[in-house]
């Protein structure tokens, strides 16, 4: 039986990258995972159910509390529990993704350059929605006396990372997760930063400090499954540090090196 079966997840902004590899290495754990997305579809969790979990789709946009607080309550009618959630929706790279609609931005330019738009897209659907999450998630949890709760975090809340709304997006993301994390603990329910490392698609060859987003999923994955999570509540973890305590690895079967110290 895989560790996870029986388990219900929900990964916010599932579509792409983190999110997308998050997912799917909770499926193949065996977990049921929602998977939420502006234009998500079924074919987009499909992989989720290949790998041996089952995948659901479910349209949300995380700047919107009335569809959040909805896709929880279709949680709790279709599965009647949450196990894991994986706050991981952000707005953060939508200048990057996007450069041809904002031409001229840079990401490292002074921050009394950027626009103040940058600080809303950073925290809005970030700090704020992953609060938002938490906050319809934590009932739900509370009541069956145990959870997970996983934000996905950066080395930039520590240190300097070019861009100022970005870190301070990063340390409100911690600081959110040790108060959290406090008020829970007599729930037994686990609240936690992750921080991934570079995270690429695919990985060619050797590559000690790229890591696939499939990685960071299979360390979600390991902190859902062990019985004695909740001695990690309120702390950081570090997706390569995870798969040297749990023993996993990477789709090339190598595990990779933090990608910076805290």
């Amino acid at each position: 039986m895989r560790p996870l079966t029986g388990k219900v997840a929900l990964v916010t902004g599932g579509t792409r990258s983190v999110g997308k590899g998050i997912a799917l290495g909770l499926g193949e754990a065996g977990a049921t995972v929602y998977v939420t997305g502006r234009t998500i579809t079924d074919r987009g969790v499909r992989h989720i159910t290949e790998a041996g979990g089952q995948g659901v789709a479910v349209v949300c946009d995380h700047g919107d509390d009335t569809a959040v607080s909805a896709v929880f309550d279709r949680i709790v009618s279709q599965s009647g529990r949450l196990d894991i959630l994986v706050n991981n929706a952000w707005g953060g790279y939508v200048r990057l993704r996007n450069r041809s609609a904002n031409k001229g931005f840079r990401w490292k330019d002074p921050f009394w350059t950027q626009p103040l738009d940058l600080w809303n897209e950073m925290h809005q659907v970030s700090v704020r929605s992953s609060y938002v999450a938490a906050n319809c998630a934590a009932p739900i949890m509370v009541a069956q006396g145990s959870g997970l709760i996983v934000n996905v975090s950066f080395y930039a809340a520590r240190k300097y990372y070019g861009n100022v709304a970005y870190g301070a997006a990063k340390a409100a993301t911690d600081a959110m997760n040790r108060d959290m994390a406090h008020e829970l603990r007599q729930h037994g329910v686990a609240v936690m930063s992750l921080y991934p490392g570079h995270v690429i698609d695919k990985k060619k060859g050797e590559m000690p400090k790229r890591e696939t987003a499939q990685f960071v999923g299979r360390a979600v994955a390991a902190l859902a499954a062990d019985p004695d999570v909740m001695s990690r509540s309120g702390q950081i973890q570090e997706a390569a540090l995870l798969a040297r305590d749990f023993g996993f690895t990477d789709v090339d079967g190598t595990q990779p090196r933090p990608y910076d110290t805290l």
